[in-house]
């Protein structure tokens, strides 16, 4: 769903800006569609700014549940 509404954004915006305050949960698969995005930042030179605080512990879930 992420990779499918940002497909080809930087065609249409120069710029994004995404708040991953209210962020409780992401898999791999979200950390790679949002890597994927930064890559597409740099290649098409556009800018990508993720924004927004989120509790550490929810951080450090985070973590341990996408270490392999």
């Amino acid at each position: 769903m992420f990779e499918n509404t940002f497909q080809n954004i930087f065609e249409k915006l120069d710029r994004i800006v995404i708040n991953i305050e209210g962020l409780n949960k992401i898999d791999r698969s979200g950390v790679q569609a949002i890597a994927n995005l930064h890559n597409q930042s740099i290649l098409k030179k556009k800018k990508l700014s993720l924004i927004g605080l989120i509790n550490p512990d929810k951080y450090n879930s985070l973590d341990q549940n996408n270490a392999a």
